[in-house]
């Protein structure tokens, strides 16, 4: 064996497996199955041109010489990002612990309780910082979800102002730019009129159903938007706040004053800067407005025996439900970065928050009195933690930069500093004799920190939080270790068995394509900093970026989409400018099959596309016929048709290319949803089918983990024509020379978990990608064959293969009283995680393995589904007191004196022996859904809070 060969370490099947495999099959070759499951017209005629492979050796040298490139400068820069201690026990614990970072979304609640618990946390923590009254599970970043704020405003106008079609939004000019910019993307193509203004000389006319203001502003001055909101709510206009989280420590928090929703990052909650990404945005509002809030809400209920359980709360809000009738497109949050947000407040209580709050603004206050002794004026006369200084900002850039320090330089004559809580009184001082060289002029000692606050007495925050026992409890590194311990044995992640989620390619993620994640070289770089102090970022970007070119055929792409739905979004805008440089403004009709995920319509509607549905045959494949149909009928209007290829059913299509075809040939272009990128990269691609444009999941084909719900990278690929109209920044440039305004904060999204993705095309290479591809194929095919005659595979190619996913038909088991969700909770009991459950085909499951599984782990699989069909045969449908109904079984079941089950504990939680080698229980029974979105509860609370009367 190739000990150096990363290939064999990522693929899970060894070569003598092989064989054995392909005879279950019923292939003589590798090559045969793929020739029976992709069409040859679409077939690469070539390798890639990528770079020979790296070995894992290899590439840790090569990452580290590249990180030498970039200068890790005190930045204090601001603008929504600084500087933050990541504390050792939740780095360890939690960013670099598989048993957090492989996890997936919490749709299985009695599997995840966990994670469930941390983000409850991180809820809570929101909650109480903000004095709202509910809380999401996190967003992408800032920018994004004041788009999301302003959209959710837009939703819950009054019966009148949606009958006088009120539109108008006011943002306040101390946002931050690249806030501004996002929400110039998002507003337009739903109908909203941006006003940008100062907030003292608004008018509060009814023309406006909506505000934005920035707390603290842009450059750091707080203002007291009391009677602005007051104001506001006597027009009938909502107002979002945009708040700094560590400055509502110590100031009045929005939702005290009557703020509609409250929006920011935790990003300086212990989570690395990463040249901009990935960070927790957080996001509360409301409760009267929950049903129109955006992403996921973690909620407590009651299980079986009415115990406390967690789960995520009103499904019916999402998206995937709603489709084009959707407000948002969430599909990724950012979990493991809220996890971290919310483990380092529950680390440092409220004590230890009031006490980091109080030095950087202590810090602050003291820079400010020390350079008004040089003689320069600060000219912000209410701040938290940054300063505005007159001074020659060109002679302070060149004396910073020779220190390694970045300013945030407004003009000529401005210069922003915005502290955070690494700033020590070596870090003042430095900062101070930058400016006394600057005015050539003898510094100052600063010796101690002023105590003094620096803004009105009628803004202090006087009201407690974070009065809850997880936030007071866990505060030495011995305890919160052991917390964070306890919670992680509640969850089932891929540390511990195969995920096998169809649509979501939950393969492994290798320890050498995260390990540079932790080098502060690469997780220390300001997202604004100047390039020539990220050229090893600007190196990996760009050959990243090219070698998914190359694995797309598209001559362009953009890492900035930070979820795979923003890059179906950003894919969307980028048709939309296209078509508009053309004259073709009435171009907005998206045809959409029915079978497609349910981000596509609502990404469609968000970017002000009429949404057209096309039938399936009942072989799961596109109705041709009805395709031609509606493009020909809609041929002066049509934008473009939106395709999952291989299709959502697991099956390469055929006509693929005539589907192509007829939308060019009646103006449209193509969007690839690149979901099941996986069963394509190396074998075919999206510009060999005949697209224009795909987004790729970075968490699905390569390799940047789930996270248990997030991170995402989204970017999007595309040809010649869509390259000049890539995505832009207002802070640093980036996109084509016609580009479309931000789709997300940072420049380059959230550019940190890039590295793993980089890592992962690098070490396999062009014939490693290959390879992933084709056993994919081959293991959802061994898969396929092995559970044949115990299931039926729903859809299958032309010639009876799947591609790297399959759905199999669970809806006949509903005469033995069995539903699919039977099926997905008894695999608990049985060490596994459920498939995809009743997507895209209500009743079904959906089971992709991913190449990363081994043999012994496939047939322990397909051993726990042979053994449930067993159980489902042994069931009746007038007796609900069996096995399956029961499941999952947790432990507290089995060792209880009473057992009142018709059959044996054994068969409850050991049903095969290998189970017994490495038991997983469930910590809950199975959660109400139903109780818990009639009584919804989204914080930390007693259990008497929730418990009906």
């Amino acid at each position: 064996m190739k000990t150096d060969a990363f290939a064999l370490r990522h693929i899970g099947p060894r070569e003598n497996d092989l064989q054995h495999m392909l005879k279950t099959i019923g292939a003589e070759t590798l090559d045969q199955l793929i020739f029976e499951t992709i069409p040859s017209d679409i077939r690469l005629k070539s390798d890639l041109d990528l770079e020979p492979a790296m070995t894992e050796y290899e590439f840790a040298n090569h990452i580290q010489k590249l990180g030498n490139k970039n200068k890790v400068f005190q930045s204090y820069i601001g603008l929504g990002y600084n500087q933050a201690i990541i504390p050792a026990v939740i780095q360890r614990n939690v960013f670099e612990n598989p048993g957090w970072y492989t996890a997936y979304t919490p749709y299985q609640a009695e599997i995840a309780q966990g994670r469930l618990e941390a983000i409850l946390n991180f809820q809570t923590m929101v909650i109480e910082l903000t004095g709202m009254e509910i809380a999401n599970a996190s967003l992408l970043d800032e920018g994004t979800a004041a788009a999301e704020a302003m959209a959710l405003l837009f939703d819950v106008r009054s019966r009148d102002q949606k009958k006088a079609n009120v539109c108008k939004f006011f943002v306040s000019e101390e946002i931050l730019p690249q806030t501004l910019s996002v929400l110039q993307t998002r507003s337009t193509p739903i109908g909203v009129e941006l006003v940008i203004g100062n907030h003292e000389e608004f008018d509060f006319s009814t023309e406006f159903f909506g505000a934005i203001l920035q707390y603290p502003g842009k450059f750091g001055q707080v203002h007291d938007y009391a009677g602005f909101i007051a104001k506001a709510a006597e027009n009938e206009i909502k107002v979002a706040v945009a708040a700094d989280i560590l400055s509502l420590v110590k100031l009045t928090p929005p939702g005290e004053i009557g703020a509609a929703v409250v929006l920011g990052t935790t990003q300086r909650f212990g989570i690395p800067l990463g040249y901009g990404g990935p960070h927790a945005a957080y996001f509360a509002t409301k409760d009267e407005y929950k049903r129109s809030m955006p992403g996921r809400i973690i909620g407590v209920t009651v299980d079986t025996n009415g115990n406390r359980a967690l789960r995520m709360a009103l499904q019916t809000r999402e998206q995937h439900i709603k489709r084009d009738k959707a407000t948002s497109n969430i599909c990724t949050a950012q979990v493991l970065l809220s996890v971290m947000a919310g483990m380092y407040s529950v680390y440092h209580g409220p004590k230890g928050l009031q006490y980091i709050a109080n030095k950087v603004h202590a810090s602050a206050a003291t820079l400010a009195n020390a350079l008004e002794k040089l003689g320069l004026q600060q000219t912000n006369t209410a701040f938290f933690d940054t300063i505005v200084v007159k001074a020659d900002a060109k002679k302070v850039k060149e004396i910073a930069e020779q220190n390694e320090i970045n300013f945030h330089y407004i003009d000529e004559n401005t210069v922003s500093i915005s502290l955070n809580e690494t700033t020590s009184i070596a870090d003042l001082n430095k900062i101070v004799t930058v400016f006394a060289s600057a005015k050539a002029t003898q510094a100052t000692t600063i010796e101690s920190l002023s105590e003094t606050n620096h803004f009105p007495e009628n803004i202090n925050r006087t009201s407690t939080f974070l009065q809850h026992d997880v936030f007071n409890k866990y505060h030495s590194e011995t305890a919160l270790m052991r917390y964070i311990k306890m919670l992680e044995r509640k969850d089932l992640a891929l540390n511990h068995s195969m995920i096998s989620l169809g649509s979501c390619t939950m393969k492994l993620n290798a320890a050498s394509e995260m390990l540079p994640l932790s080098n502060a070289q690469w997780n220390n770089i300001h997202p604004f900093a100047p390039l020539d102090q990220a050229q090893g970022y600007q190196e990996m970007l760009a050959k990243l970026e090219q070698q998914l070119n190359v694995i797309t055929g598209f001559a362009g792409t953009t890492l900035q989409p930070n979820s795979g739905a923003q890059g179906e979004y950003a894919g969307l805008m980028v048709i939309r400018a296209y078509h508009q440089s053309r004259g073709d403004h009435q171009r907005n009709i998206a045809l959409i099959p029915s079978s497609a995920h349910g981000t596509n319509p609502a990404s469609a509607a968000m970017a002000g596309m009429k949404v057209i549905v096309t039938k399936t045959l009942e072989n799961g494949n596109i109705d041709v016929e009805d395709l031609r149909e509606k493009a020909i009928l809609h041929k002066d209007n049509l934008s473009c048709l939106m395709v999952t290829y291989p299709s959502t059913h697991g099956v390469f299509e055929s006509a693929i290319k005539e589907i192509t075809q007829l939308i060019h040939d009646n103006g449209g272009q193509v969007y690839m949803d690149g979901a099941n990128m996986n069963a394509q990269v190396g074998l075919t691609n999206p510009a060999t089918i005949g697209a224009d444009v795909c987004h790729l999941n970075l968490h699905k084909t390569f390799a940047i983990p789930h996270g248990g719900g997030g991170p995402g990278v989204g970017p999007i690929c595309v040809a010649p024509q869509l390259v000049p109209f890539l995505p832009t920044n207002p802070v640093i440039a980036t996109g084509g020379e016609n580009a479309i305004t931000a789709i997300s904060a940072a420049p380059w999204g959230s550019a940190l978990v890039c590295l793993i993705s980089y890592g992962y095309i690098c070490m396999l290479g062009a014939e490693g990608l290959k390879q992933s591809t084709e056993y994919a194929i081959l293991n959802a095919n061994y898969i396929k064959e092995k559970l044949n005659g115990h299931y039926d595979t729903l859809y299958s190619g032309e010639m009876g293969r799947a591609a790297h996913e399959m759905i199999l038909e669970c809806r006949p088991f509903k005469q033995k009283g069995i539903e699919v969700t039977d099926i997905a909770k008894r695999l608990m009991d049985y060490g596994f995680h459920a498939p995809t459950v009743s997507f895209p085909v209500a009743g079904t499951l959906m089971i992709e393995p991913t190449e990363s599984e081994n043999l012994e782990e496939l047939d322990r699989f397909c051993d726990a589904m042979i053994s449930i069909r067993k159980e489902i045969e042994a069931s009746t449908a007038d007796d609900s007191n069996n096995v399956l109904k029961n499941s999952p079984h947790t432990l507290a079941m089995l060792t209880t004196d009473v057992w009142n089950f018709p059959y044996s504990r054994e068969q409850a939680a050991f049903p095969l022996d290998y189970i017994a080698e490495n038991k997983f229980w469930p910590t809950v029974r199975r959660a109400d859904d139903a109780y818990g979105d009639r009584n919804l509860v989204c914080s930390c609370a007693p259990i008497e809070a929730y418990m009906e009367n």
